[in-house]
């Protein structure tokens, strides 16, 4: 399981962009996990899947309502992390108005969640290997501060939770 200190896997995250520009097309783009978080303060979240309850009732709207203060604190960027497909996630963006707030990335095959080693498994009730619920805060691609939950917890990868670890 990756810890502070490590460096996030190599991979490739999907994101699906409403409005042409700066490089990116309409539609599905990979994003290089290495080259976009290098130089850059990233508070990354993970969550088990889009439009679940606690995800869109809690956790998302957490990290889009505290946004400005998390910039205050020297983030760059916010990434949500789900196993879904840049389809699902541009959809779940759109539902839950992250517009530049909050970049929702698939990990449409659940790489780069096995790869952190931070993944539950969902099968039994059909929904397959998924990440867990989590929280990190990512300086030049290393992990600076790590909040796994644990099974079916909310408890310490929400925003605030970050916030106050990020001005420390």
């Amino acid at each position: 399981m990756i810890k502070v200190g490590d460096t996030l896997p190599a991979g490739t995250l999907m994101e699906f962009v409403e409005v042409e520009g700066n490089g990116c097309s309409i539609g599905p783009n990979p994003v290089d996990v290495t080259q976009a978080s290098a130089g850059k303060t990233i508070a990354l979240f993970a969550l088990p899947g889009a439009f679940t309850p606690t995800c869109s009732a809690k956790h998302v709207p957490s990290y889009v309502e505290q946004h400005d203060a998390l910039k205050a604190a020297g983030v760059d960027e916010i990434w949500c992390v789900s196993v879904n497909d840049a389809f699902v996630m541009g959809a779940w963006a759109r539902e839950l108005k992250t517009g530049a707030k909050v970049r929702m990335l698939g990990d449409g095959s659940a790489d780069f969640s096995k790869a952190t080693g931070l993944t539950l498994d969902l099968t039994a009730r059909g929904m397959g290997v998924r990440s867990n619920r989590y929280s990190m805060l990512v300086k030049d691609g290393k992990v600076a501060v790590l909040n796994n939950e644990g099974p079916g917890k909310f408890e310490v990868s929400d925003a605030a939770t970050l916030l106050a670890q990020a001005k420390a």
